[in-house]
């Protein structure tokens, strides 16, 4: 009977060693390859699962929907992107980019003097606890935010007690009667909208805004001092030019994430569809899924031109 050689425990065959030896050096050649090989899964996930799935609902885009039977045919047109040129489309679009520009503005004016704040006097404990004050309302569930947003804003509410406790219900009535602000409360008004809207996409500016401003050398707020510069002065030529890409790099979370929602709009403030909630009816009630599709690349080249934009003003390093 023949018997077959073996090893002894953990020692590599002779072929196997050399084909690792090998492997190695091709590796340690070629750098890039090493890269390939570290990113290969992830952009594997990333081109099949994100990008397909994307450019699978782009493709729809251009399929022909029929009124009739209430079904999709692959029959290729440009009916759908005329359609968003409509006066009815065109308003779901104007709208959500107005609100959308109109809470980020809002979330940078009050974002700035908190991350200055917590970066150039919070000390110790402080810090800890403007930090966690910060976060905090993001480990709450989105929909739980929101959905206790409407009984903070009804009549009767905390938000309309504060109100006339503070002598402030005449303002109050007489903003819920201006057009483009108003409602019967503050929860069917734009205002409550808008209100809710910078709440939960606030912490996504100040985060950013507050790495930008450590970002700050202490001693050019010092050298602004020493060369005569006001207050104001050197917030305005040091402090701003310097911290802006942050409030471009939080800009771009509230701008999008504002662009993209649908389920704020459906719950608080007046009638009136949004881009997010008009792709959810399109889709969900009454299946017009190629009318849906165009809807979404509407927000993906307004994001594509912001981002071009925020890149070329440095956001990118903010983040």
């Amino acid at each position: 009977m023949m018997m077959t050689a073996s090893l002894p425990q953990g020692q590599i065959a002779p072929a196997r060693q050399g084909l690792l030896i090998r492997l190695g050096i091709t590796l340690y050649r070629h750098p890039g390859l090493q890269l390939l090989l570290l990113l290969a899964l992830p952009l594997l996930w990333f081109v099949l699962v994100y990008l397909g799935s994307l450019c699978t609902l782009l493709a729809q885009s251009v399929f022909t929907f029929d009124d009739f039977t209430m079904s999709v045919s692959r029959e290729l047109t440009l009916d759908n992107y005329r359609q968003l040129l409509s006066p009815a489309n065109l308003d779901v679009v104007l709208r959500t980019l107005s609100m959308a520009t109109l809470v980020s503005l809002a979330s940078a004016v009050l974002a700035f003097p908190l991350a200055y704040y917590m970066v150039r006097y919070a000390r110790g404990w402080q810090k800890g606890f403007f930090y966690v004050a910060v976060m905090l309302p993001m480990w709450a569930s989105y929909i739980v935010k929101v959905y206790a947003w409407t009984v903070l804003l009804a009549k009767g509410g905390i938000v309309y007690w504060a109100y006339q406790s503070l002598g402030l219900q005449g303002i109050v009535d007489w903003l819920m009667t201006l057009p483009l602000l108003g409602g019967n409360s503050l929860t069917t008004s734009n205002l409550g909208r808008f209100t809710v809207f910078t709440y939960i996409w606030l912490p996504f500016m100040i985060l950013p805004i507050q790495a930008a401003l450590e970002r700050v050398p202490a001693n050019l707020l010092q050298a602004s001092s020493d060369l005569g510069a006001s207050g104001t002065q050197t917030f305005r030529h040091v402090i701003l030019p310097l911290a802006f890409p942050g409030v471009v790099a939080g800009s771009i979370f509230t701008f999008s994430l504002t662009l993209g929602d649908y389920i704020i709009p459906q719950l608080i403030g007046p009638s009136g569809l949004f881009i997010g909630s008009m792709v959810y009816t399109m889709q969900g009630s009454i299946g017009n899924m190629p009318l849906a599709a165009a809807f979404t690349v509407v927000p993906v080249c307004i994001i594509g031109l912001y981002l071009l934009g925020a890149r070329k003003l440095g956001a990118f390093d903010a983040l």
